[in-house]
C-alpha cells in the first residue's frame, strides 16, 4: 500500500527510527501504525513505543486539592486557540469550573453539562461564557480521587497546565498521612515527569507481559543469541520493563538511587508506620486525541452541539 509523508513522519516521531525504516515498517503493516511500532521493536530499532497517540491541543489542565487532602480533582479543558488559554477570562473559568466539578459528586461530562451553577445549568451557564470570550470551550474530561479516614491526597500543575496529576495514598496511622502529606505531592512531580503507564506489577495486563516477552526474543534472535541463552536473559528484561513502566518500581526523579515505593516506605517508617499508593490519574493536555491537528476547532464545535 502507498505510505503517506503524514504516516512516516508520525512513526519516527513516536519511536526515533530512521526515515527508510519507518517506511518499510508501515508497508509491512499495511499502514497499522502500532503494528509498525512493534515490527521496529522486534528488529531492534525502536527502543520503546509511545502508547498514547498525542496530538497538540489548546486549553489547560486544572488540579484542586481540598484543604483537608482528602479529595483531589483534576480537569481538562480545551479551548480552540493558544491565545483564548491565556486570557485571564479563560483562567477565571477554568477556576470556576474546577471548584464546580470538586463540589459536586458527579461522574461523567454528560453529567456535569445537566448541573446547575449561578442559577442556570452548566451548559447554560457555559454559552454565556463562550458569548463572552468569543470562542468554543469544551470540558473535555476530569477525575476525582476521595479518600476516607487515614488517606490522603495531592497534586501537582506542570508547565503552566500542560499535565496535571492527582495521586492518593492510605496509611495506617494518622500521623503518617500527616508526614507524608507533601511527599505525595514531589510523587506527583514524579509521575508528570516519567509518566508511568501502571501503579505496579499486578495492574500490567499478562497480554503486555506476553507481548514484551515476544518482542524481547525477536530482539535477541536477530542479535544472534541462541535458544538456551535467550530462555535466561528474557526474565531479566521483563523485570526491567516492569521496573520501567509501573510508579512504584520507577527510580524516583529526586533521589535515583531509590525505587519511589522505596523513598514512600522509609518516609512513612520514619514517622512510625506504613503507607501504600493506591491510585494516580495523570493527564497530559491533548492526549488521545485522534484527529488532525486543523480539525480540533470542529471538534470542539461538534461537542458543543
Amino acid at each position: 500500500m502507498a505510505v503517506t509523508a503524514a504516516q512516516v513522519k508520525e512513526l519516527r516521531e513516536r519511536t526515533g527510527a530512521g526515515m527508510m525504516d519507518c517506511k518499510k515498517a508501515l508497508q509491512e503493516s499495511g499502514g497499522d501504525m502500532d503494528k509498525a511500532i512493534e515490527i521496529l521493536r522486534k528488529k531492534g530499532i525502536a527502543k520503546a513505543a509511545k502508547k498514547a497517540d498525542r496530538v497538540a491541543s489548546e486549553g489547560t489542565i486544572a488540579v484542586e486539592v481540598s484543604p483537608d487532602y482528602k479529595c483531589a480533582t483534576i480537569v481538562e479543558v480545551n479551548s480552540e486557540t493558544d491565545f483564548v488559554a491565556k486570557n485571564e477570562n479563560f483562567k477565571t473559568l477554568v477556576d470556576t469550573i474546577k471548584k464546580h466539578i470538586s463540589e459536586s459528586e458527579i461522574e461523567s461530562v454528560e453529567e456535569l453539562y445537566k448541573t446547575t451553577i449561578d442559577g442556570a445549568t452548566f451548559e447554560e451557564f457555559m454559552k454565556a461564557e463562550i458569548a463572552k470570550i468569543g470562542e468554543n470551550i469544551v470540558v473535555r474530561r476530569f477525575d476525582r480521587i476521595c479518600v476516607e479516614g487515614n488517606g490522603v491526597v495531592n497534586g501537582y500543575l506542570h508547565m503552566g497546565g500542560k499535565i496535571g496529576v492527582i495521586v492518593a495514598a492510605v496509611c495506617d496511622k494518622p500521623q503518617v498521612c500527616d508526614a507524608i502529606k507533601d511527599l505525595l505531592k514531589d510523587i506527583a512531580m514524579h509521575i508528570a515527569a516519567m509518566n508511568p503507564k501502571y501503579l505496579d506489577e499486578s495492574e500490567i495486563p499478562a497480554e503486555v507481559i506476553e507481548k514484551e516477552k515476544e518482542i524481547a526474543a525477536a530482539q535477541l534472535i536477530k542479535e544472534g543469541k541462541p535458544e538456551n541463552i535467550i530462555e535466561k536473559i528474557i526474565p531479566g528484561k521483563i523485570k526491567k520493563f516492569i521496573e520501567e513502566n509501573t510508579l512504584l518500581g520507577q527510580k524516583f526523579v529526586k533521589d535515583d538511587k531509590k525505587t519511589v515505593k522505596q523513598v514512600l516506605d522509609e518516609a512513612a517508617k520514619a514517622a512510625g508506620g506504613e503507607a501504600k499508593i493506591v491510585r494516580f490519574v495523570r493527564f497530559e493536555l491533548g492526549e488521545g486525541i485522534e484527529k488532525k491537528q486543523d480539525d480540533f476547532a470542529a471538534e470542539v464545535a461538534a461537542q458543543m452541539k
